[in-house]
């Protein structure tokens, strides 16, 4: 995909459908040239073509995840730094599969920040590979999807046997009520169980995750303690999340 195509389906994602009208004028651009993008996003299965517009796909959007990669960049580095913030000397800690958890797993990398972490990313378990001082398990299990994520009852058991002081996760929207939610069942069985093994739990999302919803609730609202954004919620969510105990850390360069 190229820059504009990428911008598309991150303003679908947020907005769950854009029409031809109000995409040709946001690019400045023709009705013509919007089509061609449309029909390319919708022949490669990423967004759907419906008469006068793209939406996602039966309420999700399926981008290739290499093309996850180069979505809101700038946002990840931020919330990737601001929960560096929080990581001491000997803690032991989750880290989620998502893009977000990789650019949070590549800051550690610069750090001599010296713990345990305990991941269902191969991906992320192959970034920390021979750090001198962070010592990274991938849990066994089936690596079921192309993120690498690792899943099942294997990975669910080795999660049960730790304790974390954090637990960093990762997810695909939220429910009215706040409640995180996400798209894989699986993965969502994985996450459970970090976040019953940790003493904090942070969720990772940047802002393009406030308007969307997937299928699978993760949690309740109330079971992140924090979440760690690029801005803040709009207000529903906003209220929804200070009422179930959830601290909103803002993930700015001056922070």
């Amino acid at each position: 995909m190229n820059k504009r195509q990428h911008e598309i389906l991150d303003i679908v994602s947020r907005e769950g459908y854009a029409t031809i009208d109000d995409l040709a004028g946001r690019f400045d651009i023709s009705h013509q040239t919007i089509r061609r993008d449309i029909i390319l996003l919708d022949r490669n299965g990423i967004l759907k073509r419906f008469h006068g517009g793209v939406g996602i796909i039966d309420g999700r959007t399926r981008p290739e995840y290499d093309d996850k990669r180069q979505l809101a960049i700038e946002p990840k580095r931020r919330i990737a730094a601001r929960a560096a913030g929080l990581i001491e000397d000997r803690m032991t800690l989750f880290i989620d599969v998502g893009t977000t958890a990789e650019a949070f797993a590549h800051g550690l990398v610069q750090s001599r920040t010296r713990c345990r972490i305990v991941t269902p990313s191969l991906a992320i378990g192959q970034a920390l590979a021979e750090h001198p001082t962070l010592e990274a398990i991938v849990t066994g299990g089936v690596a079921k999807t192309r993120d690498g994520a690792v899943v099942g009852p294997l990975a669910i058991a080795l999660i049960e046997q730790f304790s974390f002081d954090y637990a960093f996760i990762g997810f695909s929207g939220f429910d009215g009520d706040g409640a995180p939610m996400d798209f894989d069942l699986d993965k969502v069985l994985v996450k459970r169980a970090a976040m019953r093994r940790a003493a904090i739990s942070v969720g990772l999302a940047d802002s393009s995750k406030y308007r969307r919803r997937a299928s699978v609730r993760l949690a309740q609202a109330g079971d992140l303690d924090q979440l760690i954004s690029d801005s803040q919620p709009p207000g529903p969510l906003a209220h929804a999340l200070h009422a179930a105990g959830v601290e909103i850390v803002l993930a700015t360069d001056d922070a």
